[in-house]
């Protein structure tokens, strides 16, 4: 599929049926990329049954993850972003590359082989990318999910130097919250000696909005899990990471 301008690309998205986030925060920075660069972009997603964050639900949504791979496969879409991050790291450290070679041999059994990115291993790879190795991070949930978070991160050799937990236990409720709330709330981190702040270390909390402001207080690197998601779908796709105005990751530079 083409447009006159450059190829149409297929976005797929799996996410939890009570997430409302990642398929407006990922559309938002791929539409602004469309203004300066070429590539155009559809969005298809399917959905895992999940209602309450926790690590029963949790787990029992990521059994779901391989119908949804399937289901996008069949609509031929050129990523598969796996879009709930504390699903994957509650399964245990290093379960992104699991799931990636997993959830991309459904796709490769469904006759339409596509690249998987998930949201962890994005968060992961692109404060690696960043060359980030002590950071802090805002989380909306309960404290022993936030904790789960850092010593997943902790395990791929980057230091949490501190982190804050909204304890937000209704997933719906978290969506609600207002994308501009982390510029305020990440004034009560400790960011002393950190290269890089994660304004929002869950794909369901809004903070899009938030991190170019975030990043031109601190005058340091700062994303979010979809912000991470869009530039490993880029990478993925082999294309250019430059969309201005979300922060140093997107700024074309790795």
């Amino acid at each position: 599929m083409t447009t006159e301008s450059g190829r149409t690309y297929r976005i797929g998205q799996i996410v939890p049926s009570s997430n409302t986030t990642m398929e407006t925060e990922i559309p938002a920075v791929l539409r602004t990329r469309e203004q300066t660069l070429p590539e155009r972009f559809t969005f298809h997603s399917s959905r895992m049954r999940m209602q309450k964050v926790t690590a029963e639900e949790l787990a029992a949504m990521d059994r779901d993850s391989d119908r949804c791979a399937l289901e996008l496969a069949d609509a031929r879409v050129d990523v598969l972003g796996y879009a709930c991050l504390v699903a994957i790291m509650s399964m245990g450290n290093g379960y992104h590359r699991i799931s990636e070679q997993r959830l991309h041999g459904r796709t490769v059994e469904a006759g339409g082989p596509a690249p998987v990115v998930t949201s962890a291993g994005a968060l992961v790879d692109g404060l690696k990318a960043l060359g980030a190795k002590r950071v802090s991070i805002l989380t909306p949930y309960m404290k022993p999910l936030t904790q789960r978070v850092v010593d997943y991160i902790e395990h791929e050799g980057i230091v949490v130097v501190d982190s804050l937990s909204l304890e937000i236990a209704d997933n719906l409720e978290v969506g609600r919250q207002d994308a501009l709330a982390p510029v305020e709330i990440t004034r009560r981190l400790n960011t002393r000696g950190i290269d890089a702040l994660v304004a929002s270390a869950c794909v369901q909390m809004p903070s899009l909005a938030s991190i170019q402001p975030i990043e031109d207080r601190l005058g340091l690197p700062v994303l979010s899990s979809s912000v991470a998601t869009t530039y490993m779908m880029l990478k993925k796709l082999g294309l250019s990471t430059r969309v201005p105005g979300y922060g140093s990751l997107l700024s074309g530079e790795y």
